[in-house]
């Protein structure tokens, strides 16, 4: 069980197995975190021996809770299927190799089911070494020590002889993401296969098949066709220009989704259709591709192929696992699942505007998997010859940007609402000199369209080099020059007056947005703060801030399938887990003071969601000011009756200082994500509990946001 989703403080991962960036030193791993006020790099020492209790390496906790190893511990049917797999193929004592073993519980599975007799016949194999100190703890409360031998290493570094003293009979794995190959299967299988596993050994999971659905989705297109999306903007802006299709866009891969989220929103083109099988029991290729034959079923525009995979736990094929979207209908034997985040379905983007197709058409879909990924081409019934791909030919040069950045950029209603901002902030200035502090390259190009004589200092924290390539290429289409806008390197910190042209910064700006900072908590973007005050000594006495300030807003929830897939863990198949509670973040009575974390979700993927409040203002942040500490207090009335889960949190961005220009990014603005503060338990609210009281408190010098909760 690799790592899930990990982690939104890290700066990057390595492919094989998503892990984080580690180093390892003796006893110790070191690992990369980002301080999200400040972009910059620290590292964080995990240390095998260090002694656990209330002074215990918080960071590695605070990082391990924001994993999704909790919402995976919290599946209940994945748990039994695989104890029931598992006590249905190992019935007498053998040796059994887990391969990613996450907190043991497949390996105890396994030990239990040959008996209590049986020593050391179990190995699990865990490199993440925060969960291997996890891992020990849950061997020790269930007084399984003895009967396995943890390895803390990857799978692919193990040896015979050293590590293990002979092949094993048995593998149990459980190293798949919402795609099936993302976390690193196919490798992982083909180096176990090649040098840790009997020949035709038996395997938990037994077998995997993906399967996939041409559907017709307008929110699903506005994900990934700027081009076609932007063509009713008005601003005379072209983020896309004619003739340079592919300069920016979404990343030609699979994304996870909650599919069942869009549901009303999707029309159906086709019947479900199987992809690629892949049997555990034997070596897999590196590479498979197959081309089918679809037929249409209805006429429309195919914009997206929705995927999802089943698993066949069992060699005989009675114990199944599915990640189905719910508009499937499944066999008897195979069931939907609860609402979980650690899988979802995949969605591919057909390229463009999708393609047409008339009822009873035949579609030919051809799809390719790498060992790390699958990927597709359609082929249009009209020209059987002519395939909707992803084209990197023609431009060198192609900035890839997230889906919900690209929806933004095409959405007519944000677009208009910053046109308004920047043109009120230009108004009255002749040759200003703006900065632009994030990743922004539409407020760069927005600026030099709408004053022919300002000067754009663009420092791309995150895009670096690639934004100033990107701007360079569409300048001539947006008619400007390019020599008007220029893009510094230096930190902030140390920017001078020198770096100005011996001028002051008229206006200083940001949406703000931070390229690859997509999974941090909304206030995590309070960072143009930091850097507003970073910038001061060259801010003009009149400078124009922009946004000038933020507010934090929050309503009520009920939100039960979030708060179930992060509730406390007791015992999972007759196995205690409450030891790992405090560490991941659980629901529930935690120790001392500590409070459970903030998570980011887009909460209207959910599942289950009510408001039970209307939004309200916990506090404020006045970007006119230095950064400093921040506290607010709200009194919260609830209206509407209900159990109370926990409380949504966003920022809203004032853009004007009449506050005229407001940008939210609130629970109904699907493309941001919210910060969720979940409670310890559920409360029911409404004629006994009709109120309550958030605070919230902000340190500037790490970027935590302390919320804290009372009922009355």
């Amino acid at each position: 069980m690799f790592h899930r989703n990990l982690l939104p403080l890290l700066s990057k991962q390595v492919t094989l197995h998503l892990k984080p960036r580690l180093t390892r030193a003796m006893s110790s791993q070191f690992q990369l975190r980002v301080n999200p006020l400040t972009g910059n790099s620290e590292w964080i020492v995990i240390d095998e021996n260090e002694p656990e209790g209330p002074t215990s390496n918080t960071s590695q906790n605070a990082l391990l809770a924001t994993t999704s190893y909790l919402d995976m511990l919290n599946d209940s049917p994945r748990n039994r299927a695989y104890r029931q797999a598992i006590d249905k193929t190992v019935t007498k004592p053998c040796r059994v190799l887990d391969i990613g073993a996450g907190t043991g519980l497949l390996s105890m599975m396994a030990a239990r089911a040959m008996g209590s007799t049986t020593c050391r016949m179990v190995t699990a194999c865990e490199s993440y070494l925060p969960m291997v100190k996890l891992m020990k703890k849950v061997l020790r409360l269930n007084d399984m020590e003895r009967q396995i031998k943890l390895i803390n290493k990857r799978s692919d570094e193990l040896e015979l002889g050293v590590d293990i003293n002979s092949r094993a009979q048995v593998l149990v794995s459980e190293i798949l993401d919402s795609e099936l190959l993302g976390e690193g299967l196919i490798p992982s299988l083909q180096h176990a296969h090649d040098m840790l596993l009997v020949e035709s050994p038996e395997t938990v999971p037994f077998r995997a098949t993906t399967y996939g659905q041409l559907v017709e989705s307008t929110f699903l297109w506005k994900l990934h066709d700027l081009r076609g999306n932007e063509a009713e903007a008005c601003d005379g802006i072209r983020l896309v220009p004619t003739g340079f299709e592919n300069v920016l866009g979404v990343k030609p891969q699979q994304y996870a989704f909650h599919c069942d989220a869009i549901a009303d929103e999707v029309k159906l083109l086709s019947e479900p259709f199987k992809i690629f099988e892949f049997d555990f029991s034997k070596r897999p290729e590196s590479r498979g591709e197959t081309e089918l034959s679809i037929k249409a079923t209805d006429d429309g525009r195919v914009h997206a192929v929705i995927s999802w995979w089943i698993l066949q736990l069992d060699r005989e094929g009675t114990i199944f696992y599915s990640t189905a979207p719910r508009w499937i209908n499944l066999p008897v034997n195979i069931s939907h699942g609860d609402w979980c985040d650690h899988w979802k379905q995949c969605v591919w983007f057909v390229p463009g505007e999708g393609m047409s197709v008339n009822k009873d058409e035949e579609v030919c879909l051809h799809a390719v998997h790498t060992d790390i990924s699958i990927s597709y081409t359609i082929k249009s019934p009209v020209s059987r010859n002519k395939r909707m791909q992803y084209d990197f030919t023609g431009r060198d040069f192609k900035l890839i940007l997230p889906p919900e950045r690209i929806a933004i950029y095409g959405d007519s209603e944000w677009r208009h609402t910053m046109f308004n901002a920047i043109s009120n902030a230009l108004q009255g200035r002749v040759d200003p000199l703006c900065i632009v502090a994030d990743d922004s390259v539409f407020l760069t190009l927005l600026i030099a369209h709408l004053s022919k004589t300002s000067h754009v200092i663009s420092f791309f924290p995150g895009l670096q080099d690639k934004g100033l390539q990107y701007l360079q290429a569409v300048a001539s289409a947006n008619n400007f020059s390019v020599d008007r806008v220029e893009y510094i390197k230096k930190k902030k910190t140390k920017l001078t007056v020198h770096d100005t042209h011996q001028r002051k910064v008229d206006l200083l700006i940001a949406e703000p947005f931070y390229y690859g900072t997509d999974s941090m908590l909304p206030w995590q973007n309070l960072r143009f703060w930091n850097e507003r005050t970073m910038l001061d000594s060259v801010l003009s006495e009149d400078a124009l801030i922009m946004p000038c300030k933020a507010i934090l807003k929050a309503c009520a929830l009920s939100i039960p399938d979030l708060w179930n897939s992060r509730r406390s863990l007791s015992k999972i198949e007759g196995f205690d887990h409450s030891v790992v509670n405090s560490t991941l973040g659980a629901c529930g009575e935690l120790p001392g003071e500590q409070e459970g974390p903030c998570l980011p979700y887009f909460i209207w993927q959910c599942g289950n969601v009510k408001k039970l409040s209307e939004a309200f203002t916990v506090m404020e942040f006045d970007f006119s000011k230095p950064i400093m500490p921040s506290h607010g207090k709200s009194q919260v009335e609830f209206t509407e009756p209900g159990i109370c889960h926990g409380f949504a949190l966003w920022i809203d961005w004032v853009m004007d200082s009449e506050n005229s220009i407001v940008l939210s990014t609130g629970p109904d603005k699907r493309y941001w994500k919210q910060g969720v503060k979940l409670l310890a338990k559920p409360v029911g609210v409404g004629k006994s509990c009709s109120s309550a009281v958030i605070e919230a408190s902000f340190d500037p010098s790490s970027g935590d946001l302390d919320v804290r909760h009372a009922f009355s």
